[in-house]
């Protein structure tokens, strides 16, 4: 716990001036993070990390999360991001065959869920820090509740926790503890009604906490689910006392897209 608590305020005291200062550098940030858990889901699925998949699969990721400001150059030559993607998946399954199956078609299966997990939760990453007037509020709001159902649900579900919530998946998470993540996120969702400039009823708030802290624990479970998959404890070694990038973000790129298709955010 100390190690994890160490770790916690070094990262927190790097990422959150990044938040706040937005712009290039926090774009910067989220395409370094984006890479860094490509990499981290290659050496998973035990594929080779110097390679034209690695390379290619990096490109795709990159044009994925470019923000749509920055995406003039592929309108001048008559493409967008979808088509742009959808050459590269054409070219990982034709890459199978040039490697006489070295990379199968299993392993571009992977690649391209991977690209689209992690480009999807990264460009609304900074899109919602990049949303005009509010995006700065919005980015902690979400950040701050998942942040504290992760704790709520740590604390509470080891005081009290007794029945187990999904043990083939996470045989430590506990009913009593996503109970008490959901309940730490609302406490977030009064804390901002009361303090933010946001134009929220308190029970919209408590509804948008609501949902990022049920949807945060679910994004948990997904990575939870292909790590044991692959066999795996964590994601990386990059934090020590939390694990790789994913371990750390897992419950943020899943739940951002979520907030902006369902027009919460």
């Amino acid at each position: 716990m100390k190690q994890r608590i160490i770790t916690a305020v070094v990262v927190a005291a790097i990422f959150i001036p990044l938040v706040i200062l937005g712009g290039t550098p926090f774009l910067l940030t989220v395409y370094l993070l984006g890479s860094i858990g490509l990499y981290e889901l290659m050496k998973m699925k035990k594929l080779r990390v110097l390679s034209f998949e690695a390379f290619l699969s990096h490109i795709l990721l990159w044009v994925l999360l470019l923000p749509n400001e920055h995406t003039a150059f592929l309108a001048e030559i008559n493409y967008d991001k979808v088509q742009v993607f959808l050459i590269g998946v054409l070219l990982l399954l034709l890459y199978t065959v040039i490697s006489k199956n070295r990379f199968t078609f299993d392993d571009a299966g992977f690649l391209v869920i991977s690209i689209l997990y992690l480009g999807i939760g990264f460009y609304y990453l900074f899109e919602t820090r990049d949303s005009l007037g509010l995006g700065l509020i919005y980015i902690l709001l979400t950040l701050f509740t998942i942040w504290a159902t992760d704790s709520g649900a740590y604390f509470i579900g080891k005081s009290f926790g007794k029945r187990k919530l999904w043990p083939e998946i996470s045989p430590n998470k506990t009913v009593e503890g996503f109970i008490g993540g959901l309940i730490s996120a609302m406490v977030v969702g009064v804390l901002f009604y009361a303090f933010s400039s946001l134009d929220y009823t308190l029970l919209q708030l408590l509804l948008i906490s609501l949902i990022i802290g049920v949807f945060g624990q679910l994004g948990d479970l997904v990575q939870s689910a292909y790590k044991r998959h692959y066999g795996v404890k964590d994601s990386g070694k990059l934090l020590p006392g939390h694990g790789g990038i994913l371990d750390r973000l897992d419950s943020v790129i899943f739940i951002l897209p979520i907030l902006h298709l369902l027009h919460v955010l």
